[in-house]
């Protein structure tokens, strides 16, 4: 457990599956009524989350009285959007927050726990990517420092469809 800044994180627990649901359905449902076609309500299941906490990390953040505030998926390596590559760096996928009880700032918070957990293990760059039709996601991932370095224009979603994502790096201090 790590306490940071008054955001408890740990490493997710099979039986959290549950909670990373709720809260993927939740930041679905969020980008819907802002208009954003990315995420869809009842896309990730349960053992999505699980397989993801079994191949890499899931982490949860809580206030100080436990309350699940955010929560992100950290893999060693993402293939499918950035092919084969030396382990030089940790790629965040799924960063979600509470909007409901998430105080001002969770998400970056989140972030920055993501970038300490890449840190510590040598890999100097954290990865990620935006879909390339969400202009608000990639402005504020570049407000948080990360650059542009290319672009996926066919990445295969679940249920079929293709999309195009922005990729996205910030090289660390390790």
């Amino acid at each position: 457990m790590i306490i940071d800044d008054g955001i408890v994180f740990r490493a997710a627990e099979e039986k959290d599956a549950g909670i990373l649901v709720k809260l993927y359905d939740q930041a679905a449902r969020w980008m819907r009524k802002q208009g954003i076609d990315q995420w869809k309500p009842g896309e990730k299941d349960a053992a999505h989350f699980r397989g993801k906490m079994r191949d890499g990390e899931v982490w949860l953040a809580a206030d100080p009285d436990g309350q699940v505030v955010g929560a992100y998926e950290l893999w060693w390596s993402d293939e499918e959007a950035w092919g084969v590559q030396p382990p030089v760096a940790g790629y965040v996928h799924r960063l979600m927050v509470d909007r409901e009880t998430a105080a001002p700032g969770t998400g970056l918070r989140i972030l920055e726990h993501a970038e300490q957990r890449i840190a510590r293990t040598g890999r100097e760059r954290a990865r990620l990517d935006c879909v390339s039709t969400n202009p608000r996601l990639l402005a504020y991932y570049q407000g948080a420092g990360y650059r542009v370095v290319g672009e996926f224009p066919s990445k295969q979603a679940a249920d079929g469809r293709v999309y195009g994502v922005i990729l996205l790096e910030r090289r660390l201090d390790v």
